[in-house]
């Protein structure tokens, strides 16, 4: 039996069984472990609630670029074996729906491009043009590669031409942008690594001296010019936060 007919909006993350409680958690653990190195109350996850709905926010947006990313990759192998169930005889139609079976044996039932198969099924059963499904999922996904393949493949089937070829065409140009993309994220991965231990070493020197020296930083908590010099320490920090975050995804884009 089919399922997963519902169409999804891959510009939003839609959360598995279990993953948003424990992203939550993920949220409280990081609005803890603010609390105590800068104020050392629990009153204060109060304020700091607001980096907790930013910290969750940030978490949402990455899996839905990665489930993006996933379904482009996915696509691609999806388009090939269309591409060769062209070869064989069928018609682009029965091509797509031929494919089903090779993307489940590959990526699983549960996977996107999987579900996006089973929306493809049902609405040609429906008489809706493979142009029209394809243009849909390219809306939906906002995955640039899939968006121009849609608008490629609608042309040429207005137009006329070697279906195959075109097809074929698409897939290698998609695979490239992919393997870019992953040479990328390779050459990245080290930088994305350091920019890690620099957000994380400031909470090991709090806790290296606070355990050789106890009571060492406790003028600084409970008392109003402690909270005011903390509070610009907490400040100074999610900035710098921020602005590596920032240079991290400029790199990425100047580089793609």
């Amino acid at each position: 039996m089919e399922t997963n007919l519902k169409p999804q909006d891959y510009r939003k993350y839609c959360w598995k069984k279990g993953e948003k409680i424990k992203t939550v958690i993920i949220c409280i653990g990081i609005m803890g472990l603010l609390s105590y190195f800068f104020y050392r109350s629990i009153l204060a996850m109060i304020p700091l609630s607001a980096v907790g709905v930013y910290a969750f926010g940030r978490i949402t947006q990455k899996r839905a670029e990665r489930e993006r990313e996933e379904l482009t990759v996915q696509f691609r192998e999806c388009i090939l074996s269309a591409a060769t169930s062209l070869q064989a005889g069928y018609s682009i139609e029965n091509a797509f729906l031929e494919c089903r079976q090779d993307m489940a044996l590959m990526y699983g039932e549960g996977a996107p491009i999987c579900r996006e198969l089973n929306i493809i099924k049902r609405g040609l059963a429906i008489n809706i043009s493979l142009e029209e499904l394809l243009l849909d999922m390219a809306n939906r996904s906002s995955c640039d590669d899939i968006s121009q393949f849609a608008q490629i493949f609608a042309l040429a089937k207005r137009n006329g031409g070697n279906m195959a070829e075109i097809i074929k065409g698409s897939a290698n140009q998609i695979g490239k942008r992919i393997e870019l993309k992953q040479e990328i994220q390779m050459l990245m991965g080290g930088k994305k690594m350091e920019l890690v231990i620099m957000e994380l070493m400031p909470f090991g020197i709090l806790l290296y001296i606070n355990l050789g020296n106890p009571g060492y930083f406790d003028n600084l908590y409970h008392n109003l010019a402690g909270t005011v010099i903390m509070s610009g320490c907490l400040a100074a920090y999610l900035g710098a936060y921020l602005l590596g975050e920032h240079i991290m995804h400029g790199i990425a884009v100047q580089k793609a």
